[in-house]
């Protein structure tokens, strides 16, 4: 095996990514070495690439980025139980400390000292990348490389969706990126009676339809309460899945929610919002859930079996391109032109 490998590097505090040659990690205790088969681009991704203030005031270049990815188990570390050479894996990419006081009561999804792969450690957009082993799930079943590649957002999404009670109940999801698409079939198997979706991208909004959205509204031109207001016959809805964190979608999804509505929040506002609590929230009885990641490792049974049962998250990728184009789609992910990007690092799947 070669002692290096091509990957994606933020090298500088800038707008802007290098393909460089990296030395192969080599697995400490306690990790495995992945090679990496299919990898996927997140909005993280282009907040790293463009250099934005969440990207500046928390990533510290050089840095191996991207974070969503499958692949199979090279080498393994010291002490690592319960995986071999050979395992075809995806990876829980939120690494708790497993001591603080949240992992220790099993909520590691808040862990206080989380490390992030691609984020605060080098990450996926490589041929190889070392991992915990306890992070790993190891796929007993046959499953599309694609599909394995996606389960952190995917994740989200089960998340985000089975934390309300979506039986029998009125769904407006606010922001139909991959996460926001993929939360519809969710809904739909868990229930819910009807799915409203709203955004400003034509493009996403007609992938929203296509996974089965009964009302789509582009709040570019429409205006998201009253057309919410008419498809509810005036009810309003049960469950709100914020995935946008834009300030008025949040203002006008609270105004469409009915009294003991739920909220359930993974959307991640650019800054601080104002809303008003009393109307928004406190006279309508309404509960409010902040979504963090996926609970470990609850969520990624859940949603493995969702998969099994029939679900099926293939019309969500759009475009497949080698590691030397990954430009080309962290540009369609910031116009909005596409649902999943998946990246091969050899090109071999295109």
């Amino acid at each position: 095996m070669s002692k290096t490998m091509k990957a994606v590097a933020k090298l500088e505090p800038a707008k802007g990514f290098e393909i460089i040659e990296a030395p192969i990690p080599q697995p400490r205790a306690g990790e495995v070495l992945v090679k990496v088969r299919v990898s996927a681009i997140c909005g993280t991704d282009v907040h790293i690439y463009s250099w934005d203030q969440w990207a500046q005031n928390r990533v510290k270049p050089p840095l191996i980025f991207g974070h969503e990815f499958c692949g199979d188990v090279v080498e393994l570390g010291a002490g690592v139980k319960g995986v071999k050479v050979g395992d075809f894996v995806s990876v829980e990419t939120h690494f708790t400390c497993g001591v603080c006081r949240f992992c220790r009561t099993g909520r590691g999804h808040i862990c206080e000292s989380v490390e992030i792969v691609g984020v605060d450690r080098d990450g996926c957009f490589a041929e190889y990348v070392t991992v915990p082993y306890e992070n790993l799930w190891v796929w007993d079943y046959e499953v599309d490389p694609e599909v394995a590649a996606i389960q952190d957002p995917y994740g989200n999404a089960v998340h985000t969706a089975l934390a309300c009670d979506l039986v029998g109940a009125r769904v407006l999801i606010t922001g139909v990126g991959p996460i926001g698409l993929a939360s519809i079939p969710i809904a739909r198997r868990a229930g819910a009676q009807q799915i409203i979706c709203s955004d400003v991208s034509p493009y996403r909004l007609d992938l929203a339809k296509q996974f089965g959205a009964d009302l789509t509204i582009d709040v570019r031109t429409e205006d998201l309460v009253t057309k919410v207001t008419e498809a509810t016959n005036g009810a309003g809805i049960d469950v709100l899945l914020e995935m946008s964190g834009n300030e008025k979608a949040i203002n006008d999804a609270f105004k469409c929610l009915t009294n003991g509505g739920t909220a359930s929040l993974l959307g991640i506002p650019s800054g601080p919002i104002t809303i008003d609590l009393a109307t928004a929230i406190v006279f309508k009885g309404a509960t409010v859930l902040g979504i963090n990641g996926r609970k470990m490792f609850e969520t990624w049974y859940q949603g493995q079996a969702l998969l099994q049962s029939g679900l099926d998250l293939t019309p969500l990728i759009t475009h497949r391109l080698p590691l030397e184009r990954i430009g080309e789609g962290l540009e369609l992910m910031k116009a909005g032109q596409c649902g999943k990007i998946i990246i091969y690092p050899d090109g071999s799947g295109l």
